[in-house]
């Protein structure tokens, strides 16, 4: 067994596909239009599916936006200097909600980051944690 994916939710599709691949640097894989259903499913990463875990942006046609809730955490994404990704992330547009450095009672270099959605991404960086 292996870990797939994470869906969100998106109000905006083009919107979050430009934050996740020209801010994130993530990839579009794929992407599937349902008319039927009224939603497209994107998904984007950093390596393909069959090696890698993706994230799944579902954008349903007629919901502009989402509540996102008290029971969802954050996307974790391993960085080599969570202070260099955070200034490309501010350089690309990205809005940077907690700056690099040292987690509450560890050692481990954290930051984080919000997508036009709201969710909130992790960058941890390498070999700190």
């Amino acid at each position: 067994m292996r870990l797939l994916h994470t869906m969100l939710r998106v109000g905006n599709l083009e919107r979050s596909l430009a934050f996740y691949q020209d801010v994130l640097g993530m990839r579009l894989l794929r992407r599937q239009d349902y008319p039927d259903g009224r939603f497209t499913l994107a998904f984007v990463g950093f390596g393909d599916e069959d090696d890698t875990t993706v994230i799944e942006l579902t954008h349903n046609w007629d919901t502009a936006s989402y509540d996102l809730g008290t029971g969802y955490g954050h996307i974790a994404i391993e960085v080599e200097d969570a202070y260099r990704a955070c200034d490309l992330v501010r350089e690309r547009g990205g809005k940077v909600t907690r700056e690099a450095g040292p987690m509450k009672h560890g050692t481990t270099v954290i930051a984080f980051v919000e997508d036009p959605d709201g969710y909130k991404i992790e960058f941890i960086q390498k070999g700190t944690r």
